[in-house]
């Protein structure tokens, strides 16, 4: 069953994709999904490829930025900001929980110039903390501001 969070206008979050779930995102007007998760994280969890197959039959793009706990680095953060910025459609990122994916996207906004106060209460609002990346979104926003 889809669990797809709203983060903004163009943005969702979610756990781990189902190929049925790529249906779903496609009725709701996705246009590119992201993988945050990494391959070979969970035994149960579906490969990367299956979700980009079912992605790209359903017309849609598909990107994998694969993020490690912790891993929130500079380039995946840019990477990030790519594939926003060259979607057609909404974006939905998965990972595990959600989280890690909610977490990049957080940071990516930090770093277009979103005020960190406002990121945080999108995520609130679509069931996420933000807190932990909290001094880097405060960073970029503060960098953005340059």
């Amino acid at each position: 069953m889809s669990d797809f969070r709203q983060l903004s206008d163009s943005v969702l979050a979610s756990p781990q994709l189902t190929v049925d779930d790529v249906a779903s995102a496609r009725v709701a007007g996705v246009g590119m999904i992201v993988n945050n998760r990494p391959e070979g994280e969970a035994a149960d969890q579906p490969p990367g490829a299956l979700i980009e197959a079912a992605a790209r039959e359903a017309g849609m793009d598909y990107r994998c930025i694969p993020i490690s706990h912790g891993d929130f680095s500079d380039a995946k953060v840019r990477q990030l900001i790519e594939a926003l910025d060259s979607a057609d459609g909404k974006v939905l990122a998965y990972c595990r929980t959600g989280t890690r994916s909610t977490l990049l996207w957080a940071l990516a906004q930090a770093a277009r110039g979103m005020p960190p106060e406002a990121i945080a209460e999108a995520a609130a609002a679509a069931g996420y903390d933000v807190s932990p990346v909290a001094p880097a979104m405060a960073a970029y926003a503060e960098a953005a501001r340059r």
